[in-house]
């Protein structure tokens, strides 16, 4: 019984966390991590593993809605952001929400019915065959990211050096994201000026100025109303079907390589399997993302498995202890259930009243409350330092907004410094930079 109110209450806690735009899940698990610090508390394995996995299920199906309401996604779902706006500014953002929802719940059988039971079997040896390989890999994704992005204005038009400069300037832009992105990721790695006591959050005020702060300052900017929306979805099972096995593959596979987010993996299975429809797209974010996030943090209590912990993985790990058998693994598959059907039950409600409520005090408002309490939370969490940080990765996350690029260019802040890192070349690099 304590695992089942464990599971609901932090899928609650995450649904109401999730519907603030900016406000990633593992910002408040840092402040409910440094409450227990604080107050020297131990809280045991059926009460930790359930509400920690509930609360990533419940933000992975739920941050849906504040990604095509409000357009302020996090790393992980900044492909829904257009399809989302395109049913958004047509009345149909309740649609799009529950399209991209749909593929989460999809996701959620996945991983329960054929990822989760299979996994203590195959992870462990296809980690020992794929780990030589993880470095080359990654420099793979990177240039794939970098080169898909030209060019911009297609094949149609007149040729001839301007048609090729005009190509170049999204180009660019994203070259010069992924750059500055990564050259910032460096600084945060090697010569942090966070307080050692937040070290664990050192990444966060960065991703908040780099995914969060351009698009709620363009929302205040612009004072953009949105059209009278329509609480009517229209499905279809083709679509869905062909979105969530691009999903489960994008999924699987940044929840299993290092520092690839469900974003990447997304975009990779979506080249792979050329989907074009915005359906299809919508559904394969959704299921990619609930895997992702899912899997990260339920693969970290498998007991023969030791993959790099990031992410929630990493920061609960200070106050659980590992243990030697299945039976944690099995509680944490248990909360996953749970906490996914009780998420995907509240997204229709949840989603009726943010329209509503964005409708009558528009996005001006709501994206001046939403820019408050992000920058509060980076002071709590990592002091006048961390907001410096942030401000300087607003600036760079910018970049992509205005001239159009892609805005994953800016998860260069941690695939450039763990590629050099795994390639040997991340000590030269920061010694050049005089980071060391």
């Amino acid at each position: 019984m304590i695992i089942i109110l464990s599971a609901i209450t932090g899928t609650l806690c995450s649904a109401l966390l999730a519907c603030i735009p900016g406000l990633h899940v593992y910002n408040v698990m840092a402040v409910i991590i440094i409450a227990l610090y604080s107050f020297q508390l131990t809280v045991p394995p059926e009460i930790l593993i359930p509400c920690a996995m509930s609360m990533m299920v419940g933000y992975s199906m739920l941050n849906t809605i504040p990604s095509v309401i409000f357009a302020a996604p996090d790393e992980s779902s900044v492909f829904t952001v257009l399809p989302g706006q395109k049913y958004l500014m047509t009345g149909r953002g309740f649609e799009g929400v529950i399209i991209t929802a749909a593929g989460g719940l999809t996701g959620l059988f996945i991983l329960l019915f054929i990822i989760g039971p299979t996994a203590p079997f195959v992870l462990p040896v296809m980690q020992s065959v794929i780990r030589p390989h993880v470095h080359w890999i990654l420099w793979c994704i990177i240039c794939f990211m970098l080169m898909s992005e030209w060019p911009k204005t297609g094949r149609l038009g007149q040729g001839g050096w301007r048609k090729f400069l005009n190509s170049c300037k999204t180009t660019s832009a994203g070259l010069l994201t992924f750059l500055l992105s990564g050259l910032l990721g460096f600084i945060l790695i090697y010569k942090s000026p966070i307080p050692v006591n937040s070290s664990f959050q050192n990444l966060m005020p960065a991703f908040i100025g780099l995914f969060t702060m351009p698009w709620l300052i363009l929302n205040i900017i612009s004072n953009v109303r949105i059209p009278p929306q329509q609480f009517s979805t229209n499905m279809d099972r083709t679509a869905i079907a062909k979105g969530t096995a691009a999903g489960a593959l994008g999924g699987m596979f940044s929840a299993f390589i290092p520092v690839v987010t469900a974003g990447v993996g997304g975009f990779l299975a979506g080249h792979a399997t050329a989907i074009r429809d915005d359906r299809a797209f919508l559904t394969s974010q959704g299921t990619s993302k609930l895997i992702y996030y899912t899997g990260t943090l339920l693969f970290f209590f498998l007991p023969n498995l030791t993959m790099t912990r990031g992410g929630a993985a990493w920061m609960i790990s200070g106050i659980y202890t590992t243990s030697s058998s299945y039976y944690d693994y099995y509680i944490a598959l248990a909360s996953v259930a749970i906490s996914g059907c009780t998420a995907f039950l509240l997204v229709g409600p949840i989603t009726r009243y943010i329209i509503t409520f964005t409708t009558k005090y528009g996005f001006h408002n709501i994206s001046i409350i939403s820019l408050s309490i992000a920058a509060i939370f980076v002071i709590t969490i990592t002091g006048w330092i961390g907001l410096l940080i942030t401000l300087t990765a607003t600036a760079i996350g910018l970049i992509p907004v205005l001239y159009g690029s892609r805005r994953m260019n800016c998860l260069g802040i941690i695939l450039l410094p763990i590629a050099c890192n795994m390639s040997g070349l991340g000590q030269p690099i920061a010694k050049i930079l005089g980071l060391l």
